[in-house]
């Protein structure tokens, strides 16, 4: 397992997080349940604002990316660390709002923003919106006309770089759905369009690479990438590049076949990322830029994992054993959606060794509503307590009411207490917007 100081087994040989042990928090608040470390997300925001501050004289802002994990604390977490954070959708945006982000530390991303998300952006005073399409551009440049405003973006570009990790979250390839491609000349077309809008003011470019990225080359070429296209912008259209943000995409462990990267490590990520902006803005004579990053499953994902309730236990001679929890895909959809791979441990009896390779699957109506295949755990036990590890990041996130299952509710722990952050769903929940048409209701009645 993974041996971040705040992940252990304690003295009576259960799995202990932030300083709880799982058993209890699996009594006091039932399973399934999102557990999230408090203080390990601090330590991750801290180290890549302190490292900006340190190797880059503090030009430059942190962004925790939302969709990671999204909802009120969160947002208040960041705000009290003083950093950014992004968001992608109009539901992201109220969420921060509501829990009294500053707008102009708000960057706007997606590839496909909605007239009502953008309009809502505006009135809320979003800093920064990050420009993926031209109708886009025409249409916040509109709003903001309406408004006597004149709006910052970004032109979110495509290098065409392939970072080694899983296609399905590629993002910088040449074929991608994100971003205007470098190589085939429309980032340079995009970024004269924007420099004539009149309500709109070019700051710089986005560009994000991709997700659970360990290849620290892939960030610098990235950067040296971009760099090239920003001193050719400024020698054929006179504009310099004052903001640049390089996005996310640092990989976090999983499993053994996964690197195990300290805070430390993460800093020398930034700080391989930083030296090349640097070395580039002297070879080009270009000004530094403000720059931004937009991690948020380095973040989150390592500081929360899922606890579960074991239930039935089904073994196929000679196939399979399926051990079933009380969750599955409806609460992390990413095994089935891309074979998302992820170490379980029997919290209730965490010092125990491994003895058996069995299939972790949930209670959906689907055969392929698996946690994982070839997990390796004691033999498990209906009862037993069983938490999936590094799950902080993208599985609430995605998480539906499939089957009318309900999402379950997400607690928030430091030094040994835990709290609600996300409440219980309830039955009631799940019918509060359903309705019956008039001619239903009349004939149930005769």
């Amino acid at each position: 397992m993974n041996t971040r100081d705040t992940l252990k087994i304690n003295d009576k040989g259960h799995l202990e997080i932030g300083g709880a042990d799982c058993t209890d928090l699996a009594k006091r608040f039932g399973t399934p349940l999102y557990v999230f470390d408090e203080a390990y997300i601090r330590a991750m925001m801290r180290v890549y604002r302190d490292t900006i501050e340190t190797e880059y004289d503090g030009n430059g802002l942190v962004l925790y990316a939302s969709k990671a994990f999204s909802c009120e604390a969160m947002y208040a977490i960041a705000k009290q660390e003083k950093i950014g954070v992004d968001v992608v959708s109009g539901g992201e945006l109220y969420t921060a709002m509501q829990a009294g982000f500053p707008a102009e530390k708000i960057y706007m991303h997606g590839n496909n923003k909605l007239p009502r998300e953008l309009t809502y952006a505006l009135d809320c005073g979003v800093g920064t919106i990050v420009v993926d399409d031209a109708e886009e551009a025409d249409l916040i440049d509109a709003e903001a006309e309406k408004r006597g405003i004149v709006q910052s973006v970004l032109l979110r570009i495509n290098p065409g770089i392939e970072a080694h990790t899983h296609a399905y979250v590629q993002t910088a390839t040449t074929d991608s759905k994100f971003g205007f491609s470098i190589q085939n000349g429309t980032a340079a077309k995009m970024t004269a369009y924007l420099l004539g809008k009149k309500h709109l003011r070019m700051k710089g470019y986005h560009c994000h690479i991709g997700s659970q990225i360990f290849e620290k080359q892939s960030f610098v070429l990235a950067v040296e990438k971009n760099f090239a296209f920003a001193a050719e912008m400024k020698k054929t259209l006179g504009f310099e590049t004052e903001t640049l943000n390089m996005g996310g995409g640092f990989g976090i462990w999983y499993t053994d076949e996964d690197a195990k990267i300290d805070v430390n490590g993460y800093k020398k990520y930034l700080e391989a990322l930083i030296g090349t902006v640097k070395e580039k803005c002297a070879e080009y004579g270009l000004k530094r830029p403000y720059i931004l990053i937009e991690p948020g499953r380095s973040i989150v994902g390592e500081a929360g994992i899922t606890l579960y309730t074991v239930g039935a236990i089904k073994e196929i001679p000679n196939v399979r054993k399926y051990v079933a929890i009380d969750g599955g895909m409806f609460d992390n959809p990413r095994y089935a959606l891309y074979q998302s791979k992820y170490t379980a441990i029997l919290a209730n009896r965490a010092a125990e060794a491994p003895c058996e390779l069995v299939s972790v699957s949930g209670k959906c109506c689907e055969s392929g509503d698996l946690i994982g295949v070839n997990m390796n755990l004691p033999e498990a036990k209906r009862g037993d307590i069983m938490a999936i590890l590094s799950t902080g990041a993208y599985n609430y996130s995605m998480a539906s009411n499939y089957n009318r299952n309900l999402i379950p509710a997400a607690v928030l722990v430091k030094d040994g207490k835990a709290e609600y952050i996300v409440k219980p769903q309830t039955y009631e929940d799940l019918v509060r917007n359903d309705a019956i048409p008039a001619y239903l209701r009349e004939e149930n009645r005769s």
